[in-house]
């Protein structure tokens, strides 16, 4: 079997364990009380929801994975590229099941912090960190940041039914796309895996009648994954500017993040705290619905991702082009949604 048959294998069960596992957690949620109940103003869901759909996205992964490792011969490497990763994802599950579990106090985000930094550390441990920037010790404090930036910001982003799971999977089949021709194994098999994981609960998070949210335990291991696949690939030998490429495909999540700690601090807020600022909720208050906001943060998602591709493949002047054209869009868009008012 081929590297690429092996890649949508991978795509193909991580999906079909994560559609199959979800049920099964959603039943034992309701047995356990494992619930998320509207209990605050900033919940915007009306009705207590089952909230560990993680459980089945993580099982979905590793076993992938661990299915891989066993059924292929991987070189050393990429073992333990993929060992770092999964240990490190194993601890941001831990620490979100807890918190889901432990609704509506949960952990403190002083405790997520600490936990995600360590979990960060583990992969730096192994060699995955961000490698173009110099001296080494700055390049090791902006993967720290990097890890645990990423990581909320998918937590950050899960906000509205659809939208952190579809945004993991573009990013994740994004990452596998454009490492590709580098062959770069664990970011290849991590990528499919998760973006199959992402998928395969999709369906079910969507439902009307036996939703499950992901929680914590989902959103923090779909962004620690999506951070540490981002630092393991060259990107471009063309232009200096390829390497950016990962902002382009997280964008969605880095801009919600972003955005709405900029309209927190400037309404005296703190940037850690819930609120509706969000941009997907400012989507819904001028009059689309919630499935047209999803759809729409996907293609955007999905066009960030081929201008992505884009940069990677161009010379140093159209790169230029191409970030610059989209900074004028977030710009104008940014503009846009900040002139919302929202119900405080």
């Amino acid at each position: 079997m081929s590297l690429h048959e092996l890649y949508a294998l991978s795509v193909a069960a991580a999906a079909a364990m994560s559609f199959a596992a979800t049920p099964v957690v959603r039943e034992l949620a309701l047995r356990l009380d494992w619930m998320d109940a509207p209990s605050s103003a900033v919940k915007t869901h009306k009705v207590p929801t089952p909230c560990v759909g993680g459980i089945a996205i993580f099982l979905a992964f590793a076993a992938t994975l661990l299915g891989l490792r066993l059924f292929t011969q991987f070189p050393t490497g990429t073992l333990r590229s993929l060992r770092a990763i999964l240990i490190g994802a194993g601890l941001i599950f831990s620490l979100g099941l807890m918190d889901d579990t432990t609704k509506p106090h949960g952990v403190h985000y002083r405790l997520k912090f600490v936990v995600q930094a360590l979990a960060a550390a583990g992969l730096i441990f192994y060699g995955i960190r961000i490698k173009f920037v110099s001296p080494d010790y700055l390049g090791i404090a902006l993967t720290l940041l990097w890890v645990v930036g990423i990581t909320n910001a998918l937590n950050i982003v899960d906000i509205m039914d659809g939208l952190c799971a579809s945004q993991a999977a573009i990013a994740a089949l994004a990452f596998l796309m454009i490492s590709l021709p580098s062959e770069e194994l664990y970011v290849n098999f991590a990528s499919a895996a998760l973006g199959g994981a992402a998928l395969g609960f999709l369906p079910w998070n969507l439902s009307s009648n036996r939703k499950i949210f992901m929680g914590d335990s989902g959103s923090m291991v779909l962004g620690f994954v999506l951070a540490a696949v981002s630092m393991g690939t060259r990107y471009s030998d063309i232009n200096n500017l390829g390497v950016y490429a990962p902002l382009f495909i997280l964008f969605v999540p880095m801009f919600d993040t972003l955005f709405v700690m900029f309209l927190r601090i400037r309404n005296n807020q703190s940037p850690f705290l819930g609120s509706k600022d969000h941009f997907a909720l400012r989507l819904e208050k001028i009059g689309h619905s919630r499935r047209a906001v999803v759809a729409m943060a996907a293609v955007s998602a999905m066009a960030l991702g081929f201008c992505a591709w884009a940069v990677t493949k161009v010379s140093l002047a159209w790169a230029l082009c191409v970030y610059g054209v989209v900074g004028l869009w977030v710009a104008l868009v940014s503009r846009h949604l900040a002139k919302v008012e929202m119900h405080r």
